[in-house]
């Protein structure tokens, strides 16, 4: 397979290298697979507590570019990691075939791949902008649920791991249905915080990033996708468009305010077009607390 340098230095030497560089975006680097690995441990969370945590964001199943089968092999891919959690980070519905592009992949088939995940703490979703905007979101809620994946909205869960406990906390999406705007989200960031009933490190699951500047410095990370890292990227500009009211603030990767931390991944389907340029897919991996760092390192 052609890889994205042997593809770049050929367009690069071409005449034609706009057209060159036009199709790597369409036709290659959607294609691509990349692992993107975090290695950090917030102030607010234990040393001696180590976490592998794997991100799956974006996934926007739509043949023939995330079938189920890809989003199969990207399961494959991820269960090969060894995390000791899966956090899904929303929008599984597709967000070209609105547009004639493509043909849906059904939820059902969506979450019978996602369901070969495997991690010892489990597999935890939330929803998204795209999910919640076709049909209520019941779609993903049936088809997760037959599945044996669990949603989040608004809920905090306690888990444990080598008997020390951390609280995982899943928000409903920011942007809500079309059906539902004009009276904001479905969203309850208070509401959640509520449930955590200890003094426990919390890890926040969202979809897009935009709540990260009224998450309290109680939650040790913040997780988000939604942006695609800007899905096309220019180098020495950036992304060309980033879907959030801060602009690039939270556009990708690991970001730090006042202690808090935040990562955003840059997600794996495209919305839109079919095309990505300078943001391949990638799986996330997050490792927290020093014998996690010491294994990344």
């Amino acid at each position: 397979m052609i890889t994205r340098r042997q593809f770049l230095l050929t367009a690069g030497c071409s005449l034609t290298a706009p057209v060159g560089l036009a199709g790597y975006a369409f036709a290659v680097e959607p294609q691509r697979l990349a692992i993107t690995d975090y290695v950090f441990t917030p102030a607010q969370w234990p040393d001696d507590l180590p976490l592998k945590i794997a991100v799956l964001a974006d996934i926007h199943a739509i043949n023939p570019w995330m079938s189920a089968e890809r989003i199969a092999a990207i399961a494959r891919a991820t269960n090969a990691l060894a995390p000791d959690i899966v956090l899904l980070a929303g929008d599984y519905e597709a967000g070209m075939a609105g547009f004639g592009i493509g043909s849906r992949v059904s939820m059902h088939d969506c979450a019978k791949a996602l369901s070969l995940l495997r991690a010892p703490l489990g597999v935890h979703a939330v929803l998204g902008n795209h999910d919640v905007g076709t049909n209520e979101g019941n779609n993903v809620r049936r088809a997760f649920a037959a599945s044996g994946l669990p949603v989040m909205e608004n809920t905090a869960v306690r888990l444990e791991k080598d008997g020390k406990p951390f609280w995982l906390l899943g928000l409903g999406d920011q942007l809500g249905s079309r059906r539902h705007r004009g009276r904001g989200g479905f969203d309850d960031l208070p509401g959640t915080l509520a449930q955590v009933r200890d003094d426990a490190p919390a890890i926040l699951l969202a979809h897009e990033p935009d709540i990260f500047v009224d998450v309290p410095e109680r939650v040790a990370l913040t997780i988000a996708g939604h942006t695609h890292g800007g899905q096309v990227r220019v180098p020495g500009y950036g992304p060309l468009h980033v879907p959030s009211r801060y602009g690039r603030r939270f556009a990708y990767g690991h970001i730090i305010e006042h202690g808090r931390h935040l990562v955003v991944s840059g997600g794996l389907g495209t919305s839109g077009l079919p095309v990505r340029f300078d943001m391949p897919p990638e799986i996330v991996t997050i490792s927290l607390g020093s014998a996690a760092i010491a294994a990344a390192t």
